[in-house]
């Protein structure tokens, strides 16, 4: 047992040795005013009015181009959402027809409007209102089958992205003037 407390004491006597050479940093600690000085820099940058004059037009310049880009369909200004040929054969097959849920929000407001007015008209509009929003959903799905078929034959069967129904569907649940990115074919002219 001896032994053993003999052991310990060299070790920590060591342990002593080690701590006081690393004890040191060789300067003293800065004062806190010295360390805020040294870390000074500027919150806000140059206050130069013309030089933010000048940075605030280039972005609205960039803005504008990127808006006006993805307006026209331009593949860089695209969000993820819209990039890519099939997203934009969908765009064009979608914006080629008719679609029932185009009508679904001036629908809307007539129904809106109608449920003001007591009585049984407002039971009508109702049910009138949920029967045009079935008309959508059944139009939707018919407009997802077709497109399945078709981006199938275009692209083939194992390439189709996924997303393309719900995109679609959206797509035409919009109203056409609303669309983003314009529509780039007329009504009827179906992409190939």
């Amino acid at each position: 047992m001896a032994k053993k407390g003999a052991d310990s004491a060299t070790a920590a006597d060591e342990h002593d040795a080690q701590n006081e050479a690393r004890a040191g940093k060789g300067r003293p600690t800065p004062s806190r005013k010295q360390a805020q000085a040294a870390n000074a820099r500027p919150i806000v940058g140059s206050r130069d009015k013309t030089l933010m004059k000048e940075q605030r037009r280039q972005q609205t310049e960039a803005r504008e181009r990127a808006r006006l880009g993805m307006m026209q369909g331009d593949e860089r200004f695209l969000t993820p959402r819209d990039k890519g040929p099939q997203r934009r054969y969908v765009r064009d097959y979608v914006d080629a027809r008719w679609s029932v849920g185009e009508l679904l929000i001036p629908m809307m407001l007539v129904v809106l409007v109608m449920t003001f007015i007591p009585g049984i008209m407002q039971v009508i509009s109702l049910i009138v209102i949920w029967a045009f929003v079935g008309l959508a959903i059944i139009d939707a799905v018919f407009l997802g089958m077709r497109l399945k078929k078709r981006l199938g034959e275009k692209f083939g069967e194992d390439r189709v992205q996924p997303g393309f129904r719900w995109y679609a569907a959206m797509r035409a649940f919009q109203f056409r003037p609303l669309r983003v990115p314009k529509p780039q074919v007329k009504r009827g002219s179906f992409p190939s």
